[in-house]
């Protein structure tokens, strides 16, 4: 639990400052959503955030049955109500639902329309106009997530229970792995608050920052954005047709790869010896 809890709160710092990229230059970070597309490392990247996640949630929930059988019917001695902190060490597992709950509605909202999109080919489109949406157009997705003030709210509830279920987590796994003396013990608690309470801040203005400017429609009308849309578009596009013409020319995908990318024509194939890969129509060969 606790080297995957500080595994979560690495990312979710991580995940913080990506996205006030999009405040402060979006063009950059659009860049940073095509950086973290379907490519092989992010798609290795996002495997082992999906592992970490899995692992916490069950791994979890496997403590929490254990610890009621343990206590059996009788949970608390004292049932008075507890400092703060100690409310959330109560109420992890509840704190940890919301979070999940909230996680899945990120991951509906971005990266099931980005990187699942793309992977699984796919097509996005906006409702509002009734356009396709790059799958690297990370600025567009978040107008269509954030025009709806109804996520916002949601948005908000999760922020909460991540702030209650980190503040607790974050001193709590240097004390299993054995920092538990006082001095440090409080130290720990006051470094983690401040950190968590930065990250949580942070995601807080910038989803009001999102909303705001999702609303205003800035994300889909700005002269810089619009380009960058544009361009995707083209490259989709180039490679569409890339596509389309090898298909129609008979042309195969292992004619190519053993002739290490050269184009696939009779004479580079027969000079490669993957002639019997190669198209059998002449004309084409030609």
């Amino acid at each position: 639990m606790s080297l995957t809890g500080a595994f979560l709160v690495l990312f979710v710092t991580f995940h913080c400052l990506m996205n006030g990229v999009a405040i402060f230059w979006p063009t950059a970070y659009n860049v940073v959503c095509e950086f973290l597309g379907a490519n092989w490392y992010a798609l290795v990247g996002s495997a082992i955030i999906a592992v970490a996640f899995l692992f916490h949630i069950v791994y979890a929930l496997w403590l929490t049955v254990q610890n009621r059988k343990a206590r059996g019917s009788e949970r608390y001695d004292v049932t008075s109500r507890p400092p703060q902190v100690e409310w959330a060490s109560k109420n992890m597992l509840v704190l940890g639902i919301v979070v999940l709950a909230f996680l899945v509605l990120h991951l509906i909202q971005f990266w099931a329309k980005m990187q699942l999109a793309e992977v699984a080919g796919f097509e996005v489109t906006d409702c509002a106009n009734g356009e396709v949406v790059p799958a690297a157009a990370g600025t567009w997705f978040l107008e269509i997530a954030f025009r709806n003030g109804i996520f916002l709210a949601c948005y908000l509830i999760g922020f909460v229970a991540l702030w209650f279920h980190l503040t607790h987590g974050f001193w709590s796994m240097f004390q299993t792995c054995g920092w538990s003396g006082k001095i440090w013990q409080e130290r720990l608690k006051k470094i983690g608050n401040a950190w968590v309470t930065i990250v949580i801040a942070l995601f807080v203005a910038e989803a009001i920052v999102f909303t705001v400017q999702a609303n205003r429609g800035y994300y889909t009308s700005d002269p810089a954005l619009q380009e960058q849309y544009a361009t995707m578009f083209e490259t989709s596009d180039k490679e569409a047709a890339i596509v389309a013409e090898e298909e129609e020319l008979g042309q195969v995908a292992p004619c190519a790869m053993k002739c290490e990318g050269v184009p696939c024509t009779k004479e580079a194939c027969e000079k490669n010896n993957c002639t019997e890969q190669c198209p059998q129509n002449e004309t084409v060969n030609e």
